[in-house]
């Protein structure tokens, strides 16, 4: 057994006179991880993740089963998908709902779902492209929108700066006057003028 060399950054001591195996990182796809360590990475039962790459949602990038006694192995970017789908079960997220989602972004063309920013509310699934535009995958690639209110807050600021402004209650020279748009209340002040 070889003892660990400073000199080799993919090792690192886990014990006495051992060495681990390199660890993968985002991009790298020379290591796989099988599918007990999936498991245990990721929190999943095998049960799920043997389900799950027979109905392909997530399937092994680095080598799939092919038949009996041969091994599953799972990239980093897989890891990262597999999470991404347990954390949106645990948000409450039907799997058929993953599924749709899923599928709507492959169908899209996109190839690395672990490069995918995703937001759910329980219910349905939206990627978000950037602060600015969300699309809900369970909808078609529907269109949805969200408003900063503090962007909002400033843009307001911003062109008010540029109108003017009135007095909340008006002075002792100024009557008051009803508000524009408001023709019933301003019938009634002048039959009571006379």
């Amino acid at each position: 057994m070889h003892g660990p060399r400073d000199s080799d950054p993919g090792t690192a001591p886990q014990g006495l006179g051992e060495v681990s195996p390199p660890l993968a990182t985002e991009g790298d796809d020379s290591v796989g991880y099988r599918g007990v360590t999936a498991c245990a990475a990721v929190g999943i039962s095998y049960r799920q993740l043997d389900y799950w790459a027979r109905t392909t949602l997530v399937v092994p990038s680095v080598r799939d089963a092919s038949g009996s006694g041969t091994q599953r192995l799972y990239s980093f970017r897989d890891l990262v998908v597999l999470k991404v789908v347990k954390r949106l079960l645990d948000a409450g997220v039907s799997l058929q709902n993953i599924r749709k989602a899923i599928e709507a972004l492959r169908s899209r063309g996109v190839g690395d779902l672990a490069g995918i920013t995703l937001i759910s509310d329980g219910t349905t699934v939206y990627e978000c492209r950037s602060p600015e535009e969300v699309v809900d995958l369970l909808q078609g690639g529907q269109g949805v929108f969200g408003i900063a209110i503090g962007g909002a807050f400033k843009e307001i600021q911003g062109s008010l700066s540029h109108l003017p402004a009135e007095p909340a209650v008006p002075g002792p020279e100024e009557p008051a006057e009803p508000a524009v748009g408001d023709e019933l209340a301003a019938r009634r002040a002048r039959r009571r003028a006379g």
